[in-house]
């Protein structure tokens, strides 16, 4: 008796020592601090006010009731949505799975089996006689979750369903976003197409002047082949300015979820103003609130650190239940009688001892799932700031570009005036004249794209504002998203 208690408590040793461990495996991922990403510098000069997100229809500050309507058919109609969405049911069946694992479960099963025993293996009886056998059962189990290991996958099952629901809003938002821009293409694309064709009349008439000046023993045919050149250039911006006006069409078309021809129906735009925007007050901190991608991956950090949790209670013992009651009879006996009766109860504790590393390397990989969302998280909010900052400074640029280009315009323009006051006069050349024209078209033409980008830009502050994302009470994690320490 001495000999077998001394090797069962050698054994019991051995077993407790080798108990699979989780220690020295910690996520090191740490979530940034909007508050320490500093930008009172770069946004000092900028007008702030509480009131200053963008609206959840902000397009209709452009104050063009074609883009509204684009707009709202590319959010009815857009494919992408319907990708998003397909994600969120998928999402939401995948954490009704995870809720469902956390229940017990109970079966019942019946059934019926003949069989002939031969004589040549058994006597009789059994042997050389059909008989049958008879059953139904009922069976009960239930993972008790001691540690609450279900429940954190259940949690982290809702932590990516939330975050995949943010995404189908932040859809909305890129798509809503997208039609702006690819409107102001369109509209710039038209004015491009006004200053080519302006300059090859333009040309043409330099060129017909220039063959008679030639004829007339004025000019050789130096001026004409440069004339020549000037009318091939314009044709060939108006052929880039006709390919830009499709081109815009078209990606209006992929964005209202329709065919090409829907892009033939768009009519010109009108000349659309920047959008006033103002700055919110406290932007580091309250971005994240505003933000739908940044909501999203917040979500994901928070399911992340539950997946850790689930992952820690399988180092831990698990305690199951189970019940089976039957009822089995062979033969002519009754089913039902009490002696065909079977019942088992199946209490379970279960310990990890020796898994070769599974749940090392499983928890392991949680810990580096959470690190990379919470790397993801703090480059989508360090992105977030700075291009908040980058389209402020791109506002503020292309302000002072559009007026040093409208006094260049207007000097250009009155440069013209003036020549074809000294033609009418005879003071001046038809020719001069012309030359003078070539320079205000150019002038209108930067100017013309210097505008397109100033609304360009104006969006693009707007969906880095978030987009008219307006925060709901359950769109943040409840719990701070840190998992526990092993």
């Amino acid at each position: 008796m001495r000999l077998h208690t001394l090797v069962a408590a050698v054994g019991a040793a051995l077993i407790l020592s080798g108990c699979v461990t989780s220690r020295g495996l910690d996520p090191q991922g740490q979530l940034t601090d909007p508050t320490t990403l500093h930008a009172d510098r770069t946004l000092a000069k900028v007008a702030v006010s509480p009131a200053g997100w963008p609206s959840a229809d902000w397009w209709t500050g452009l104050g063009d009731s074609q883009l509204t309507s684009l707009i709202e058919e590319a959010l009815k109609d857009n494919p992408d949505l319907a990708t998003a969405d397909a994600r969120v049911r998928q999402a939401q069946a995948q954490a009704s799975g995870a809720d469902a694992a956390r229940d017990p479960t109970f079966n019942v099963g019946a059934g019926a089996a003949g069989a002939h025993l031969p004589g040549s293996l058994l006597p009789s009886p059994p042997g050389n006689h059909f008989s049958w056998t008879k059953f139904g059962y009922g069976n009960f189990s239930w993972d008790l979750d001691l540690w609450g290991g279900k429940r954190a996958a259940w949690e982290a099952a809702l932590g990516s369903q939330r975050a995949t629901e943010i995404d189908a809003r932040a859809a909305r938002i890129e798509i809503s976003t997208n039609v702006a821009r690819a409107y102001v293409q369109l509209g710039y694309a038209f004015t491009q197409m006004d200053v080519a064709k302006a300059e090859l009349d333009r040309s043409k008439a330099s060129q017909t002047l220039t063959v008679q000046r030639v004829a007339a023993g004025v000019d050789n045919q130096t001026q004409v082949k440069q004339a020549d050149s000037e009318v091939a250039s314009a044709e060939r911006e108006i052929a880039v300015s006709a390919r830009a006006i499709d081109t815009a069409r078209i990606q209006l078309s992929m964005l209202l979820g329709k065919g090409p021809d829907r892009g033939m129906d768009i009519t010109r735009p009108a000349a659309l103003a920047p959008s006033a925007v103002a700055i919110p007050a406290n932007l580091p901190a309250d971005l994240i609130g505003h933000r739908a991608d940044l909501v999203a991956a917040r979500w994901r950090v928070e399911a992340a650190s539950k997946d850790i949790v689930a992952a820690k209670t399988e180092f831990l013992p698990n305690v199951s239940l189970g019940i089976l009651a039957a009822q089995a009879a062979g033969g002519s006996d009754n089913l039902f009688s009490s002696r065909a009766r079977f019942w088992q109860v199946l209490p379970a504790v279960s310990l990890p001892i020796f898994d070769g590393g599974r749940l090392r390397a499983n928890l392991s990989g949680k810990d580096a799932e959470y690190d990379l969302a919470v790397a993801q998280y703090n480059k989508t909010l360090v992105g977030a700031l700075n291009d908040v900052a980058d389209d402020l400074s791109g506002l503020d640029s292309l302000g002072t570009q559009i007026q040093a280009q409208q006094r260049a315009q207007d000097a250009a323009q009155q440069a013209y005036d003036l020549s074809q006051l000294r033609y009418k006069a005879g003071v001046g050349s038809y020719l001069e004249s012309l030359v003078v024209r070539q320079q205000l078209l150019e002038a209108q033409q930067r100017m013309a794209s210097l505008k397109a980008q100033q609304v360009d830009t104006s969006v693009q502050l707007i969906q880095a504002l978030g987009g008219g994302f307006r925060p709901e009470a359950d769109d943040q994690p409840v719990v701070a998203a840190t998992p526990a320490t092993h």
